[in-house]
């Protein structure tokens, strides 16, 4: 048995607050840990109003470098002694926006890569038999626009820095962050794992517009998901307008803040 709880998303149910980021509380047989912790303290708000003790979570994973996944890293370091933190080394990297017209930084604190019991990895990752992160390269299927006005030193971000979880068992669970890679493309790597649940954003929701991306794009990505036998869940950076258009074409459901699965 499986359960997760969403403790950070851009929407709430009941006494949760919601915020513009990512944290997703698991308990696993083996694991209790955070998948993304948030931009700011709204994690420990809402961990404390769903009774969940963050001090006995032994494992984070941080999905990309951008504040709204990764804000409340030293805040949980200082309050957590023991939870060993995976992240890719390029996610300390500088990352920008332009979607208010002038280019932000949205990236996390550089300063916290040094402190010990962070693991910066470069590229794929096996935890143990339970927990496997992948990453994703190569050409994108389903190329979201929500991506464009996002950088990094370079130029338009390639996001070589996210990662995603797959939690392997009796029933295999593959976790995103934002999808920056793209669903399509990150569920065809994880399908060697015949993922039965995939949680998570799916970046479809355009900042500066507030629009979802063009229906060409929503309807690809409905076409492709179809194939899998996998029960979907998504969040935060999928957009509400992008939601209910995919819910039109295909088994999905919404996980709002202070919601919780049993897998």
């Amino acid at each position: 048995m499986m359960k997760a709880i969403m403790l950070v998303e851009n929407q709430s149910v009941g006494e949760c607050k919601a915020a513009h980021g990512l944290s997703l509380y698991i308990e696993t047989p083996g694991h209790r840990l955070l998948f993304d912790l948030g931009p700011d303290h709204t994690l420990f708000e809402n961990a404390e109003k769903m009774d969940i003790d963050l001090e006995k979570v032994d494992t984070v994973i941080i999905s990309h470098g951008h504040y709204d996944h990764g804000g409340a890293l030293e805040e949980f370091l200082h309050m957590n002694s023991k939870a060993r933190i995976y992240i890719q080394k390029t996610a300390f990297a500088p990352y920008y926006s332009t979607a208010l017209g002038k280019a932000r930084s949205i990236g996390l604190n550089p300063k916290l890569a040094a402190d010990p019991r962070i693991t910066l990895l470069e590229g794929d990752f096996k935890i143990d038999e339970e927990l496997e992160l992948f990453t994703v390269t190569g050409e994108e299927k389903c190329h979201s626009q929500a991506n464009d006005v996002l950088l990094d030193e370079k130029g338009k971000d390639t996001f070589a820095h996210e990662q995603n979880l797959l939690i392997h068992g009796p029933v295999p669970v593959l976790i995103m962050g934002c999808g920056h890679k793209g669903v399509v493309n990150i569920m065809e790597k994880a399908a060697r794992w015949k993922p039965k649940v995939c949680i998570g954003g799916f970046h479809l929701n355009v900042p500066a517009t507030g629009k979802a991306v063009p229906k060409e794009v929503l309807d690809g990505i409905a076409e492709e998901l179809e194939k899998y036998d996998t029960r979907f869940y998504t969040c935060h950076c999928t957009g509400q307008e992008a939601y209910e258009y995919l819910s039109g074409k295909m088994g999905i459901r919404y996980l709002h803040c202070g919601e919780s699965l049993e897998i």
